[in-house]
């Protein structure tokens, strides 16, 4: 099951940098992201007063605006940077590969703030990782032609935007529901875009074919599968294999660019795939995280909120259910 989830959450994910291109030829990034949340925000809404009332229950304000600053940092943030970084010329297997940093910035934060420290064989996993992924940042930096070198640091301000998102919700005290977060994510990501959109004239949708397409693809695929399946996992197997499939994003994307956009594909960007799918394979075998103190835990997933034994702070808590990955008080 966990393949099979790993598998999906990849190539959705991988989905997103091709939407992006796909909608970059006839829009601007800001009129891509309303016209991607807007509709599937009023979606979420109407789902969410039908027949998810229930899982709203018992949320507080504060926690609803704690699901919106996570929205902000691991939605609006991260995808503005990803699309601004393509419309400016940035390939999107460029532009995933350099987000793929992100696995190794977690790994090395999750101890401090999370209290879950990563085996030497994970560690080796990560850094085998980040050498794939130099491998193929290189061979496509090296190819591009009229792009700005400022415009590659872009996507690196997304990469922390979602860093700190996955920590701030790992860090949550209150269970809350998938339905509500993706919920409160998208709404505030489609307040956000809108405003952002009118106020620069942006707002006006092109007529062609072609953009809605990208649109179709974003919403299904990107944001329920991949979004989705982001925080599916993160709450199953914890944030140092959940951000270590982000390695595996860089060699697939790159490998449909190439398909699809003839972004260049050679030799040492197939190495840096192998060497990517071996990172996964050595971190996805070197086991749990370890909590400070105590024995390693491994995160469950609850459709819905329910109660919990929670120690009193700051002893750790131990994540049986909801949001909560690790030890201490936020």
């Amino acid at each position: 099951m966990n393949a099979l989830l790993s598998l999906a959450f990849v190539l959705c994910w991988s989905s997103g940098f091709i939407g992006a291109k796909l909608g970059a030829r006839s829009a601007s990034a800001v009129t891509i992201l309303m016209w991607r949340f807007l509709p599937l925000a009023v979606i979420l809404i109407v789902v969410a007063a039908v027949v998810g009332r229930a899982s709203w229950r018992g949320l507080t304000a504060r926690d609803v605006v704690r699901q919106a600053v996570i929205g902000v940092l691991s939605q609006s943030g991260y995808l503005l940077t990803v699309y601004y970084a393509i419309q400016l010329g940035v390939s999107s297997g460029t532009t995933a590969l350099i987000d793929g940093v992100q696995p190794l910035v977690a790994g090395a934060l999750a101890g401090p703030l999370l209290r879950q420290y990563v085996s030497r064989g994970q560690w080796l996993g990560l850094f085998l990782g980040v050498s794939g992924v130099v491998i193929v940042t290189t061979a496509d930096a090296t190819a591009a032609t009229g792009v700005a070198a400022w415009a590659y640091l872009i996507p690196f301000l997304g990469m922390l935007s979602l860093v700190a998102a996955t920590f701030l919700e790992s860090r949550s005290r209150v269970p809350v529901a998938p339905g509500v977060a993706m919920t409160v994510h998208c709404v505030t990501s489609a307040v956000l875009f809108t405003v952002f959109a009118v106020s620069t004239g942006a707002a006006a949708p092109p007529a062609e074919a072609g953009f809605w397409a990208a649109i179709t693809s974003l919403v299904v695929l990107s944001t329920f599968g991949g979004y989705g399946l982001y925080w599916i996992i993160l709450r199953r197997s914890g944030v140092t294999k959940v951000n270590t499939l982000m390695f595996l994003m860089a060699p697939v994307t790159a490998v449909w660019g190439a398909l699809m956009f003839g972004e260049p594909f050679g030799a040492q960007t197939a190495l840096g795939l192998v060497v990517g799918l071996v990172a996964v394979v050595i971190v996805q075998r070197g086991g749990g995280a370890r909590r400070v103190g105590g024995e390693g835990t491994k995160t469950r997933w609850p459709l819905s909120p329910g109660p919990r034994n929670l120690p009193p702070c700051p002893a750790p808590k131990h994540p049986d259910s909801g949001h909560r990955l690790s030890g201490g008080c936020s």
